[in-house]
């Protein structure tokens, strides 16, 4: 089994979902696909945040342009017999949980820093939930899992670390049938495991969430498709002359990741380099470049 993770621009627009599911197609049965938000919607709901916390209800204007965008790509690439639901279930979680939560925000000026904190964790999950949603309706065999039932962290006094005793266990029955089909499931998003409140694991999660999840199911490798080719020998835009890398080790990428290249999330080397499990880095748009691997 491959797990296959693809990042926000991967599911940005209709024209990269439709890469995204003709990358998906060409794999062997089963697939767990991680997906994260659609590109630049987190940091549109993070921004919506803080209007609602200014009693600046325009961000519900936001919010009904977010709706239109994520049933755009509905209509262009969820398989026909499935657009009503998915279309239904974008509009519930809007309607249902997001619209309360930034009213909630709006219109309660002496919520307590920690309520309000936990409201905008709560917020900001959704972004996953919903190109969750859409990217399993794009195929007939999409099986939907929610990392919420088994992505697990606790306080560490400098923020938050994953549970991975917790995680471990509720991962191995979330997925404990992983017959044929295209498992779907969201990065970024978990539950504090005493509390059960949302929190997520930091911004680029997404990416941590699929290394936890191949290193748990004991994967035959993870894929991380974004929008470059590969990790580079300098950064494209002031090196024009910049390579591809074809293979690196898991210490060299993990290097180049705390050095600043934002290639890959820097904790998500750890959990595969300790099973061994071989890391691709590819490219979305551009799919028969070869890419880098991370191995030993």
């Amino acid at each position: 089994m491959k797990v296959m993770k693809f990042g926000g621009t991967s599911v940005g627009s209709v024209e990269s979902l439709r890469n995204l599911r003709d990358i998906v197609n060409a794999e062997a049965r089963p697939v767990l696909v991680v997906v994260s938000a659609m590109g630049g919607f987190t940091n549109q709901l993070l921004a919506m945040c803080e209007q609602a916390q200014q009693r600046d209800i325009s961000c519900l204007d936001t919010l009904e342009a977010a709706r239109a965008r994520h049933h755009e790509a509905i209509d262009g690439v969820v398989v026909e017999s499935m657009r009503d639901q998915v279309h239904a279930t974008i509009d519930r979680f809007i309607d249902e949980s997001l619209k309360p939560y930034y009213l909630a925000l709006a219109t309660n000026p002496r919520m307590p820093v920690d309520e309000i904190e936990r409201v905008c964790d709560a917020i900001v999950a959704h972004g996953e939930i919903l190109s969750s949603a859409i990217v399993t309706g794009m195929f007939e065999d999409g099986v939907p899992h929610l990392s919420l039932n088994c992505m697990r962290t606790v306080p560490d006094g400098h923020g938050r670390i994953l549970d991975w005793e917790e995680t471990g266990r509720l991962v191995k029955t979330e997925y404990a049938s992983l017959a044929d089909g295209v498992h779907v499931a969201q990065g970024f998003i978990s539950r504090d495991t005493k509390s059960g409140d949302v929190t997520n694991l930091g911004r680029g999660g997404s990416d941590y969430t699929a290394a936890i999840l191949a290193s748990l199911l004991d994967a035959e490798s993870l894929e991380i498709w974004t929008d470059v080719d590969g990790f580079m020998t300098a950064d494209p835009r002031t090196h024009p002359d910049a390579t591809v890398i074809p293979q690196m080790t898991y210490a060299q990428a993990q290097e180049m990741c705390d050095a600043g290249a934002k290639v890959i999330y820097p904790p998500t080397i750890a959990p595969v380099a300790i099973k061994h499990i071989p890391v691709w880095v590819k490219n979305t748009f551009n799919p028969a470049a070869p890419g880098t691997v991370i191995v030993d």
